[in-house]
């Protein structure tokens, strides 16, 4: 998938889902968050950072989660997602186990993008 942003320290993924949901990975392949630089740490953190605040601004959810694994893909990267009471999964994670038929629908997410192309 075509990154909606990425300079020489990270990119910026959408994660195709019910809910608003972006990744961000260092251009180089870590391994662990602890292999990068500090430059590149930061820039992390600024991008977890403007997404957070356009996330709660634009779709007001119930939360925010913010998490990074890498078990299946092991290449330092953060998934954000906007959650809400009617998402399907809520409140398990969306790698948990299916609670009901969500109801929420996603909508003007590409206005989102836009947003936070707009700011980062």
């Amino acid at each position: 998938m075509k990154p909606i942003y990425e300079n020489a320290l990270i990119r910026i993924e959408i994660e195709k889902s019910e809910i608003p949901w972006l990744k961000i990975f260092t251009q180089k392949a870590y391994k662990e968050f602890s292999e990068c630089t500090a430059e590149e740490k930061l820039e992390i953190f600024r991008a977890l950072d403007v997404i957070e605040k356009e996330m709660l601004s634009f779709f007001n959810p119930h939360k925010i989660n913010i998490a990074s694994f890498g078990n299946y893909v092991p290449h330092v990267h953060w998934h954000i997602m906007a959650r809400f009471e009617e998402d399907s999964y809520f409140p398990e994670p969306m790698w948990g186990k299916k609670q009901r038929e969500g109801t929420y629908v996603l909508e003007n997410f590409e206005t989102f993008i836009q947003r936070v192309q707009a700011v980062i």
